[in-house]
């Protein structure tokens, strides 16, 4: 398979060979699937904490006698049935995360990016550099390139001046190839790679 390469203008610069093997057919769907719950599960918090009755400040008096009073019977200020007494069985901090082997990892990658390159959904372009920090700049290269929509921009190394040009403009967001992932590559409408960023991925998901 091979891809188109463009210059910031739009302007043809060539094909590039993909070289690393596309997944075919149903293979990797449920690897995709395990990835990106395993990558929402890990974004939550998961610091939800509510006191039970032995973490609850209070004495251990009795609120008043057994007998006598009229009213039912009491043993703590810090019974659940009490206005700010403990909670039971509420949540206490806990980690969601789930664990994904590496091959599942790697063949989700792959199944995914497979995807996006048969659907047409990933643009090349040669080099991607702004000579200043401007988000009018930036916008401009989008427009020149035929961006719509949601679209995530992976380079080789950060780029100061890129990463404020962009910052600003919504449903865009920055990458790096040794930090992409499954769900990064699934939920943007477009992906936009430097032809550095490509061969650096390509190489990643060969070694892995």
């Amino acid at each position: 398979m091979k891809l188109a390469i463009k210059d910031v203008q739009g302007n043809s610069q060539g094909e590039l060979e993909v070289t690393f093997p596309l997944v075919e057919d149903g293979k990797g769907t449920q690897a995709v699937h395990d990835a990106v719950v395993a990558y929402q599960a890990s974004q939550r918090m998961g610091t939800a904490c509510t006191k039970n009755v032995g973490e609850v400040a209070g004495t251990n008096k009795k609120p008043w006698r057994q007998k006598g009073t009229g009213r039912a019977r009491a043993g703590s200020f810090q019974s659940p049935l009490w206005r700010g007494g403990g909670v039971v069985f509420g949540p206490k901090p806990r980690d969601f995360g789930k664990k994904v082997s590496r091959k599942t990892r790697q063949l989700a990658l792959r199944k995914a990016l497979s995807e996006r390159l048969r659907a047409g959904d990933v643009v090349l372009v040669d080099d991607l550099k702004l000579e200043s920090p401007k988000t009018k700049e930036f916008l401009g290269l989008l427009s020149a390139l035929e961006l719509k929509g949601s679209a995530l921009i992976v380079a080789q190394a950060t780029d100061k001046n890129l990463a404020l040009a962009s910052r600003n403009v919504p449903n865009v967001a920055l990458a790096t190839s040794d930090s992409l992932n499954t769900y990064d590559v699934l939920r943007p409408d477009k992906l936009l790679f430097t032809r550095g960023a490509f061969e650096q991925l390509e190489s990643r998901l060969a070694k892995e």
